[in-house]
């Protein structure tokens, strides 16, 4: 999978890429594929259980592909927020 991008930036995680299509598509699909396959395992159909393994499958490859952005959006995230929290907490000193 020399194809999806697995170190992130975050000025680069905020943009829209091939990466973010990728699991939009994946998305959809897995959830389609979940809810079909399970529907039809639960009815005892072989091909239920095929479809079940195939949904599991690409939410397994939507979360590789997505997962790396996504951890490095909420590090920034978790960045910026610890900084506003301090720099609250210096506010709310300097008032009393």
């Amino acid at each position: 999978m020399a194809w999806i991008r697995r170190k992130w930036t975050p000025e680069a995680a905020e943009e829209w890429t091939r990466e973010d299509l990728i699991a939009c598509i994946l998305s959809p699909l897995a959830y389609f594929l979940l809810s079909l396959g399970l529907l039809h395992a639960l009815l005892l159909q072989t091909w239920g259980y095929f479809l079940l393994i195939l949904g599991v499958l690409i939410s397994y490859a939507m979360y590789v592909v997505i997962d790396p952005k996504l951890r490095t959006i909420s590090e920034e995230f978790e960045k910026k927020q610890a900084k506003h929290l301090e720099e609250l907490e210096r506010i709310q000193r300097w008032e009393e």
